[in-house]
């Protein structure tokens, strides 16, 4: 059985580009996904107008909606009361009232977990608790299902992104050895990766890698907008980046990766 995932990040809705935004809605109602994962930061400040703005353009978009938050999807420490005690409050009102999602079927199963914490100002976490419930929740899934995990912080990142650092996530990892995972979705660094696991193998178990850049925002780090297509089927991974085109207006396909899954 065959799956196709959307994967966007970093949309920034407070700062896009908007030449984007209708050239991706199109390229994503081609593709036609089963399952739009967004990993985090759909804002640039966490504004209700924000959030407004990004409940428009995720309703033009197909597939079941798995959606966590980003660090800009906290409130601004300079209004301290939103931040600490209700720091989730316009992504649940606007974006989905629960944070962290989940989607399943027997070819795929989706969990989306939340990284970002207001104490945190840029960098991610992911907690005991999480862990357990990911553990779980891939355990109870198909035997031959793609589990996939979204977060907004990387896991783990490439070695040709020097200077650039990951969560600690060794201790995860470990953690989901007798459940295994897959791919991890994750976003946050504006630029794009596929590939395996270059920290984070455990025992006979590689995750696949893969980041979005930032789909439609103008924070660009030496990249095009770009999103991911994520295809699978009989424990393979296809992943397809789809790169903004200035001069054509389009979204092309720019690069492609196929792993096999252990």
């Amino acid at each position: 059985m065959r799956r196709t995932i959307v994967h966007l990040s970093d949309l920034h809705f407070g700062k896009v580009d908007v030449a984007t935004l209708d050239p991706l809605v199109a390229a994503i109602c081609a593709v036609g996904p089963d399952v739009l994962a967004v990993s985090g930061d759909l804002t640039q400040r966490a504004r209700s107008s924000e959030f407004r703005q990004a409940r428009e353009f995720l309703d033009r978009l197909p597939g079941q909606l798995i959606v966590v938050p980003g660090n800009h999807d906290v409130p601004a420490i300079g209004n301290p009361y939103q931040r600490f005690f209700s720091d989730y409050a316009r992504f649940r009102k606007y974006i989905h009232p629960e944070i962290e999602q989940t989607y399943v079927d027997p070819a795929i199963a989706v969990i989306g977990i939340n990284t970002a914490r207001a104490l945190a100002w840029k960098g991610g976490r992911i907690n005991a608790q999480q862990m357990e419930r990911v553990r779980v929740f891939f355990h109870h899934a198909a035997k031959m299902a793609v589990k996939i995990l979204v977060v907004h912080h990387p896991l783990d990142i490439p070695h040709v992104w020097p200077g650039v650092s990951a969560m600690r996530a060794r201790s995860a990892l470990r953690h989901w050895e007798d459940c295994g995972v897959d791919v991890i979705l994750a976003g946050h660094e504006h630029r794009a990766f596929a590939g395996g696991a270059e920290r984070l193998q455990i025992g006979n178990h590689e995750a696949v890698i893969v980041q979005a850049g930032t789909a439609t925002s103008t924070r660009v780090r030496g990249e095009a907008n770009s999103f991911n297509v994520i295809r699978t089927g009989a424990r393979e991974v296809r992943v397809e980046r789809m790169t903004w085109d200035e001069a054509r207006l389009q979204f092309v396909e720019s690069h492609c990766g196929i792993f096999k899954l252990r």
